[in-house]
């Protein structure tokens, strides 16, 4: 069922970039993979970021999650600011407010779903137990199963699982439905909006299928490196709802 969306005034703002620009390599050579983007996400939304292959989205959510650094301009994180954060503050924030669910799960073939998401609540104090987060996602009688015994959705959960087992500020998800069939995808569609919901986790997904838009809150969508349009979606729709 659509559920209304909540004014952005009365959230506080998670992330702000201001003039954010990346090129890779110089001269001849260089690569403009960002021009100038201002955009703010919001605490405990969901976001949708949209566009084509190379457009950026991939880089932008990168520079939020402190895997790469902006060329110019500023990325603020509520108080930090990750442009003035070295490598091992970096390092610090990711792993203590992010958490990221890329295409490719990533799962460590010798263990089993609980041991791949132990990987991380061993690292980080006030963590979920391990089948509890696989109990979030839906894998509460899956956690003693090798990753070749799960199926595609089943694996993608798992790394959903290990991403907000440390109880994450942000989840930062690219193309986590890519590999997927539409069924399987609508699962794992459903396993991220409830973390957002429950956890009240700021959510941000990649993707280059727009029917997804509609479980956002806000769609943003980036066309050559730049911030082409953002919209609020005045309700939003249920996975089970959307139409592929």
């Amino acid at each position: 069922m659509a559920t209304r969306v909540a004014q952005d005034s009365a959230r506080a703002i998670a992330f702000e970039a201001r003039g954010v620009s990346k090129v890779y390599g110089t001269g001849s050579s260089a690569v403009t993979a960002l021009r100038d983007v201002d955009i703010e996400l919001f605490a405990g939304e969901f976001v949708v970021l949209l566009g084509p292959s190379g457009s950026g989205k991939s880089t932008l959510l990168n520079i939020l999650g402190g895997l790469d650094v902006a060329t110019s301009g500023h990325v603020r994180f509520h108080d930090t600011d990750l442009t003035a954060c070295d490598e091992r503050a970096l390092t610090r924030y990711r792993r203590e407010h992010v958490g990221f669910v890329f295409q490719f799960y990533n799962l460590i073939p010798s263990l089993t779903a609980r041991e791949n998401v132990a990987l991380v609540t061993d690292l980080a104090p006030g963590s979920l137990d391990p089948g509890e987060a696989l109990g979030l996602v839906g894998l509460g009688e899956r956690t003693e199963h090798f990753p070749s015994e799960l199926s595609g959705g089943e694996q993608q959960r798992v790394a959903i699982a290990r991403a907000i087992a440390k109880r994450p500020d942000v989840l930062l998800c690219d193309e986590p439905t890519g590999a997927l069939d539409v069924t399987t995808g609508i699962v794992v569609l459903e396993a991220i909006a409830r973390i957002n919901e429950e956890l009240q986790t700021t959510a941000a997904v990649i993707t280059h299928n727009a029917a997804i838009a509609a479980m956002a809150d806000r769609v943003v969508t980036i066309s050559s490196g730049r911030i082409a349009s953002v919209r609020a979606n005045a309700t939003k729709c249920a996975a089970r709802e959307l139409s592929w």
